[in-house]
Parts: C-alpha cells; structure tokens; sequence
C-alpha cells in the first residue's frame, strides 16, 4: 500500500512540475531584448595629483593639453553624445509562372479483308494535359528612429577606436521607457560638441523598451500566450 501511494505522489509532483514549467514559459516576456556588446557605464580613472604636477614641460602623458584641436573623448569614463537616425527600408517582391501544355493524337486506320471475313474498325485516340503554375510574393519593411543620447567610453582599444555605451530611463507616472546604446565608434568621425552620428558607429546595438500601463495593454494574456505555443491552427 505504501509503495502505491509513493509512486501516486510521484506522478502528482512530476504532473505538478510540468504544469509549473508550461505556466512559467507562458508568463514568460514575449519580447527578447537584445543583447548588448558591452557594459552599460564604466568609471573613469582615479584622479592621481602627482601624474597631474607640473614638470615644466607642455607634453605631459597622464594629462595632455591639445592646444590645435577640439577636446574629444580619449580615455575610459569621457562623455559622448550620439544622435540616433536609424532609418530602415527594404522591400522584396518575387512572381512566378509555369505552364505546360501536352496533346497526344493517336490514329489507327481500319483493317478489312482478315480470313473468315472479319476485319478491324479504325480508332482515332485523343489525348491533352494542361499543368499550370502561377506564385507571387512581396515583403516590405519601414523602420525610423531618431533621438539622443549620452554614452560613455567604456574601453579604449589598442588602434585608438572607442567602446561607448549609455542608458537612459524616464518615467511619467506608471510608465516608463528604456534606452540602451553600444556600439565602436572611430575618433575620426566625432563632429565639434563631442557628437556623433548612430550610423557611423560599429557594432551598435540599440534597444528600446517601454514598461507600465500602456505596454501591458499591448501584451497578450499569459492564458493566450500558452495556447498559442501548442495550438497548430
């Protein structure tokens, strides 16, 4: 009797598992952020008096002054300003058409004169296939995002470029959005005022997300949202 009543608690508890599991994939977030190539911030350096003292010399390595340029960020912790202007079109159409058409005649003439006065009466045979195809596809896509943002520089690589990265956040009453950034970018292409265009920088990634009230009315149920992963119609 024991081992019955075991061996029903264990069907109970894996029944109960698989219910937790199917429920915990459904309430699960529908929308997968993307994944971000570098921190978010970085410190800058600790500031050292002694590097930073005078030597009687223009040229000093901890703290160079760049009399003939504009200021730009060089070192981990040195702001950056991007301007987003993501601008996205592609559009993609496809048509097809076949067509096969096959006549087969087939004309036997009549026989007379066999032995035993038989003879055979002619046949007219006609044959005709037709085998038709005709596809058409289209796809089009539009997206358009511009902004700002202030990122940091996070790693200084050895050919000079600079890993910058940044996160905004603002919220107005039970809403709130989320602006993350990374991406290299080539001193070179730094405009006057330290800033940059998103299209200019190397391996961005942006990520936008909103939160509260309004993005949850925009998210399917968790009930419809598990139906929906096993429902084949």
């Amino acid at each position: 009797m024991d081992a019955v009543m075991q061996s029903m608690r264990r069907r109970y508890r894996g029944a109960a598992i698989l219910a937790l599991a199917v429920l915990m994939s459904a309430c699960a977030a529908p929308r997968a952020p993307v994944a971000m190539n570098a921190p978010i911030t970085a410190r800058a350096q600790p500031y050292d008096p002694l590097a930073a003292a005078p030597t009687g010399s223009i040229f000093r390595p901890n703290n160079n002054i760049y009399l003939f340029e504009d200021r730009k960020p060089r070192v981990v912790g040195d702001l950056l300003t991007i301007l987003i202007n993501e601008n996205t079109n592609a559009s993609q159409s496809a048509n097809s058409s076949t067509e096969k058409k096959t006549n087969l005649t087939a004309t036997f003439p009549a026989i007379s004169g066999l032995p035993g006065g038989h003879g055979i009466n002619g046949l007219n045979f006609n044959s005709a296939a037709d085998n038709a195809y005709n596809g058409t596809g289209q796809t089009a896509t539009t997206g358009v995002f511009t902004g700002t943002i202030e990122v940091t520089v996070t790693e200084v690589l050895a050919n000079g470029n600079l890993v910058v990265a940044g996160e905004k956040q603002i919220g107005i009453r039970q809403n709130s959005d989320s602006l993350r950034f990374t991406g290299v970018v080539d001193p070179t292409f730094i405009q006057p005022g330290n800033i940059i265009s998103s299209t200019q920088v190397a391996d961005a990634r942006l990520d936008y997300r909103g939160g509260g009230n309004i993005e949850e009315a925009q998210i399917q149920g968790w009930l419809g949202r598990f139906f929906n992963s096993w429902w084949p119609f």
